[in-house]
């Protein structure tokens, strides 16, 4: 707010009307300056340079000249000073008190959260880099775990096996979660029973469900194997061919777990306005033409983070593995986690199962950006 410095008053001053069309430099009749009005002060050059560059700390007078406010004024409070708050402001002593509050409830849990997720992984990369006995006793010796790692046929094989299993899973859980979950959404009638219903096997446990998905791929009395006779096909190993283990595994956890995915994407269906698909109508789409070209491009956030968490589901297989088969026929559903089980618990090599669990990470987290690179949400 400019400053501007008192005057002496003239005899002869104009009315307020023709004062006003002076002080914009023309009088109402011809736009010329009146005889008696005073020059326009000239505005100084560093009065103007304060006004673009946005300086605030001082004020121009009516001869042009820019006054500088006395130190202490508010530009002169230091972003993150002392009682400093975003943008520079000070809190007040209730704001103050309010964070130290929030600060004391969150406090314990960010303690607890540290301690217990950082604390095992710190702990596990400084493991793989030593050769730790059961007796306690260990050995420095640097990368040579995961030298033997990446020269191990085993690890490689394992993991042959989880990336076959995780491009089997996710995108058969995926799809029946989305297929689920657009049902419901168009159901009015007793949606809360079947949603309740879906999402059941998904707090079974695996290993219950295990058991029971291995007694329908029963070859001579399971569940199936009876249908299939009942159709005069003859009975299938479901479990013991190499070609149909990791699909029939896969079909199994994806029963298991697709419900927690349906009521992710039905939250997602259920945000989508109403007036987009009814404007979509209007202009003659069809209902697979909504759902290609007004769903699923709203549906991208959502279905970034099922996906991500399916893969990372399935990069993380070992239940299913253990009580079904016991990673046979012969290797064929020998998962890395499974690796990493016989490396620490069987054979107790307790470094060099560090390193296949630090190596997991690495690869699901790279899985995780090139999935985010691909159908992740745009940033705005």
């Amino acid at each position: 707010m400019s400053k501007v410095e008192p005057r002496e008053a003239f005899p002869d001053e104009p009315e307020p009307s023709e004062r006003d069309a002076a002080r914009h430099g023309r009088t109402a009749g011809d736009g010329a300056p009146p005889a008696g009005a005073p020059p326009a002060p000239e505005v100084a050059p560093e009065a103007v340079a304060a006004v673009v560059t946005g300086d605030s700390r001082g004020t121009v007078t009516a001869t042009g000249t820019l006054s500088k406010a006395p130190p202490g004024g508010p530009a002169d409070i230091p972003p993150g000073g002392p009682g400093g708050g975003p943008g520079g402001r000070r809190w007040s002593p209730v704001r103050r008190r309010e964070a130290l509050v929030g600060l004391a409830f969150v406090g314990p849990m960010l303690a607890l959260f540290l301690v217990f997720r950082f604390g095992p992984t710190l702990g596990a990369a400084f493991l793989s880099l030593t050769d730790y006995r059961l007796s306690g006793e260990w050995d420095f010796i640097g990368a040579a775990n995961y030298t033997r790692l990446l020269q191990d046929d085993l690890f490689w094989e394992s993991l042959g096996v989880t990336a076959v299993y995780t491009a089997l899973y996710v995108p058969m859980t995926v799809l029946l979660a989305l297929g689920t979950a657009a049902l419901l959404h168009r159901t009015l009638w007793l949606r809360g029973f079947f949603r309740g219903l879906f999402f059941l096997p998904y707090v079974t446990s695996i290993v219950l469900a295990a058991v029971i998905w291995k007694w329908i791929y029963e070859v001579e009395d399971g569940l199936l194997n009876t249908a299939l006779g009942a159709l005069g096909l003859g009975p299938v190993d479901f479990l013991g061919a190499d070609s149909l283990v990791l699909p029939s595994i896969a079909a199994a956890s994806a029963w298991k777990g697709f419900g927690y995915s349906m009521l992710i994407l039905l939250a997602g269906l259920q945000s989508i306005p109403r007036e987009v698909a009814e404007a979509a109508t209007i202009d003659g789409a069809s209902a697979w033409q909504r759902f290609r070209w007004v769903t699923l491009p709203l549906l991208r956030p959502v279905l970034f983070f099922v996906l991500v968490i399916e893969a990372i589901q399935a990069f993380q297989v070992f239940d299913a593995m253990y009580v079904m088969t016991a990673g046979g026929p012969v290797r064929a559903s020998y998962s890395l986690v499974y690796f990493l089980y016989d490396s620490g618990f069987k054979f107790f090599d307790f470094g060099y199962a560090s390193a296949t669990g630090l190596v997991l990470f690495l690869i699901v987290l790279v899985f995780s950006l090139i999935q985010r690179r691909l159908i992740g949400r745009e940033e705005d």
